[in-house]
Order: structure tokens, then sequence, then C-alpha cells
């Protein structure tokens, strides 16, 4: 942002949450019992984003109800999209609309809703049946909105359950047993669900559950609705055990409330500039990354010809490194601070995509041929999907310390008495340039006919996250 100063600016302690030694507040936290709710939010939510966006229904939907990896590419980017500008117009408002009730449960609840609907919905998307897209791509959209939405007031019950000094191991625990979450669910989807349409068996060599049929890709299909009974049966820990904030106005009075602190949160912005500028930086990063995880798994496809099995193992493989990453940058951001964590996984993450345009079904680094994958060689034969599923692990290991020391660093620099409507902007920033890299990545894609030259589009994005990101001024009591 112009006019940003090189000093740091002063960022007010939160209330009950000061780095003081001496302050007594700085050694209370919530129950174990409250926390463990709160930290089951993530591992509720994961299979919307392990299973749905990533590693079976997204490849799914683009090779076999699409029919084509290039065109199923654009259409789940501009679906993609379509939720990020949702979400940018009114995460902002929503947040401090919560922040004059008080209440952050109501609001969870209200958009689990949405999620648990458009995950279930996505059952109707039948493989080679054109009718069903524009269900499918609705669907995907309620749900992505959903789910963000209840992420957006999740986040802002953190520091109430921690003090400061802690703020980065209970985000980075929240990761990680999202991460754990999103392994358990791909297990249950691999091994008793989702068949070889070939052999009709699951992972685990079995007759797929609930007779579920593998010819018409059911397994793969059920995915949706085993994401909103998973969210309906573990989000329940969060509104039994884990506090809410205390009532504040009327609804009615909320919403005005809410438009006038956005409005005048907009005009006040330059008394948050170094806040400003991190959530710039990370409105450009985090957007590569959306595109990262939404693109990877088609991109596997059109790249190595891999069904949901292999890509379901890829899953597995890199949300077990994701998970090792959350955890241990948890205490990586604690120990040195959540800015220089960013930074580290920027630079893993820009190191490993480039590692991967290198890659192709008998190339690798470029120019270096490889024999391809053999028939009946088993999984991951070959040379190149062996360095594909490597670096894949070190995209899983830096981006769970990524995305868990984004929302700590908000979480120090925001004040608290805005905090959901800061995470409402956390979130803005996040999503409202969503489109962008999706678009651009099916455009690059389209116009190239080349998968590769739309991924390489993500680099730009990761680079100019952390070079933004190194401007951040961090001041002692939130450094």
């Amino acid at each position: 942002m112009p006019g940003l100063d090189s000093a740091a600016e002063p960022v007010e302690p939160a209330a009950g949450m000061n780095s003081g030694r001496n302050d007594p507040a700085s050694s209370r936290s919530a129950s174990r019992l409250a926390i463990a709710g709160w930290v089951l939010f993530d591992w509720a939510c994961q299979p919307f984003f392990t299973l749905v966006i990533t590693f079976v229904y997204a490849p799914y939907f683009a090779s076999a109800v699409v029919g084509d990896a290039t065109h199923g590419q654009a259409l789940w980017g501009f679906a993609t999209g379509a939720a990020g500008i949702f979400i940018a117009l009114f995460s902002p408002v929503l947040g401090a609309i919560a922040d004059a009730t008080g209440r952050r449960k109501p609001w969870i609840a209200a958009f689990g809703v949405l999620l648990v609907v458009g995950s279930a919905l996505l059952w109707f998307g039948k493989p080679g049946d054109a009718s069903t897209i524009p269900i499918v791509l609705i669907a995907f959209v309620i749900g992505a909105i959903g789910v963000e939405f209840a992420t957006v007031f999740n986040n802002s019950m953190m520091p109430s359950l921690v003090p400061k000094e802690r703020l980065g191991r209970l985000s980075g625990l929240g990761w990680g047993m999202g991460y754990v979450g999103g392994l358990a669910s791909l297990v249950v989807a691999l091994g008793f669900l989702a068949a070889n349409p070939e052999s009709g068996k699951t992972l685990f060599g079995l007759t797929p559950l609930f007779g579920l049929d593998p010819v018409l890709r059911e397994g793969d299909r059920v995915t949706g609705p085993l994401s909103a009974l998973w969210f309906i049966i573990f989000v329940l820990p969060l509104f039994l055990f884990t506090p809410d904030g205390k009532p504040g106005l009327p609804l009615a009075r909320a919403i005005g409330s809410g438009w006038a602190a956005i409005r005048k949160t907009f005009r006040e912005a330059r008394h948050h500039r170094n806040l400003g500028l991190f959530l710039l930086a990370n409105m450009i990063y985090a957007d590569g990354l959306v595109a990262l995880f939404a693109f990877g798994g088609i991109y596997a496809v059109g790249t190595f010809g891999w069904h949901t099995i292999e890509l379901g193992i890829f899953g597995i493989l890199l949300t077990i490194t994701g998970t090792i990453g959350a955890i241990s940058g948890g205490w990586l951001d604690d120990r040195f601070g959540p800015k220089r964590v960013i930074i580290g996984a920027l630079v893993l993450l820009i190191l490993a995509s480039a590692a991967i345009l290198s890659v192709d079904r008998d190339r690798i680094l470029f120019a270096i041929s490889v024999a391809p994958p053999a028939a009946g060689g088993g999984l991951f034969s070959g040379t190149a999907e062996k360095l594909y599923v490597s670096l894949g692990l070190l995209i899983g290991l830096a981006a769970g310390p990524l995305q868990a020391a984004s929302r700590t660093l908000l979480a120090r620099l925001a004040p608290q008495e805005k905090l959901a409507e800061f995470f409402g902007l956390f979130a803005l920033s996040g999503k409202i340039t969503s489109f962008a890299a999706p678009t651009l990545v099916a455009t690059v894609t389209a116009v190239t006919v080349s998968q590769k030259a739309g991924v390489s589009v993500l680099l730009v994005f990761f680079t100019v996250g952390a070079l933004l990101l190194a401007r951040v001024r961090i001041s002692g009591g939130s450094a």
C-alpha cells in the first residue's frame, strides 16, 4: 500500500491477552475441552477441501463429468472465482456485524448449513452428463461460501482461548488437526467407497460399501455427502464446549453498526498500514495457494492420467506432510515469529512449484528424458511420477505453516475489539482476487493448450506475495 512508513505501527494489546509477563491475563486460557472443540472445527471442515476441492471430486468433475481436463479446469476455476467474489463482498461486513452482536456460533451454524447443503448436492454430478454440470458448479459455490464464512467466525474466536504468546501453537494445532481430518476422510473414501472403474475394487481391495457403483463413479460423487455428514458430526464439540462471546447488540442494530464499522475501518486504514500491507500480501499468495490446490489434482490427471486411487494416495501422502508442517510450523511461529515462517514457506513453494513445471510424463528437469510409467508397473512407477510426488510432499510441508502462521499474524496485528471484522478482511484479502489466479490459469491453459503453461503463472503470485510481506513491520509486542 502507498505511503507505508518503515517504522512499526503500535498495536493495541488485546483485552485479556497482554503479552506482559506480569499481566495475569497472559497466563489464562480456556479449558482443554473448549480448545479441543475449537480445534475440531478444522477437522470438521477439511474433507470439503481435501475430498471435494483437491484430490477426488474436482479431478472427477474435470475428467468424467465434463470429459475434458482443460475445459473442466476452466469451469472449476470460474466457479471458484464466483465464490471468491461473493466472499469478498460480504465477509468484512459480516465480520463487523458479528463483532457488534458478540456471538460467533450462530454465524458458524448458519454458514455450516450452506456447507452441508452444497456438499450434499454434489452427488448429482453424473459422468458424461452435461446437464448436471450447472448443478455441480452451483453446489460447489454454495459449499465454498459456507465453509469460508464459517471459518471467518471460527478464526475470530481464537484469541479468546489462549494467551497471545500461544496463538501460534493453537493455530498450528488447528491446521494440523485439519490435515489429519483430511487424511482420515481420504482413507475412508478410498478404502471403503471409491473404487477403480475397471477393477470395481477400492484401495483396500473391497467392494464399495452401500452398493456404490464404480461404473457410475458413485464412490467419487459420494465424497460430497460424506463431507456434509463429517462436518455435522465433528462441529458439535465446538457448539457444546467452546465458549462464545458475550451478547452485544440485537441483530437489527448490529447490522447498522457493522456497516458503520466497516466504513470507519476503511477510513482509518492509514492507522493500520502494516496490517493493510500484510492483507495485500496475503491476498496475492493465498490466491496462488488456492489455485495450486484447486488445479493440482487436475494437473496430475492431464500429465500422468492418474485416477481416483492414485490421486487419493498422493493426497494421503501430501496430507501427512501437511500435518507435520502445520504442527511444527506452529512451534516455529512462536519461536521465530509468523512473518519469518510465512516467508520461509513461500520460498519452499516457489522452488517446489518451479520444479514441478520441469516434470513431464517422460521428462524431468525440462531436458532429462526418463522412461514413462509402464503399464501394470504399479503406483507411481515412473521416475517423473516419483519426482512429482516428492515435490507435492514438499508443497504440503510448506502449505500448513503458511496458512497457520498467516492467521496468527493477523490475530497479532488486529485490534482486539475488531477481531471478527479484521478476520473478515483477512478472508476478503484471501478471496477478493481468488478469481484471478484460477481464471489466469484457465486462460493461459486455453490459449497455449498447455496445462504446464497455465500453472506456471502461480510462481508470480508466490513471489510477489513474499516481496510484499518482507516490507511488513511488526511492533515488539506483536513480533
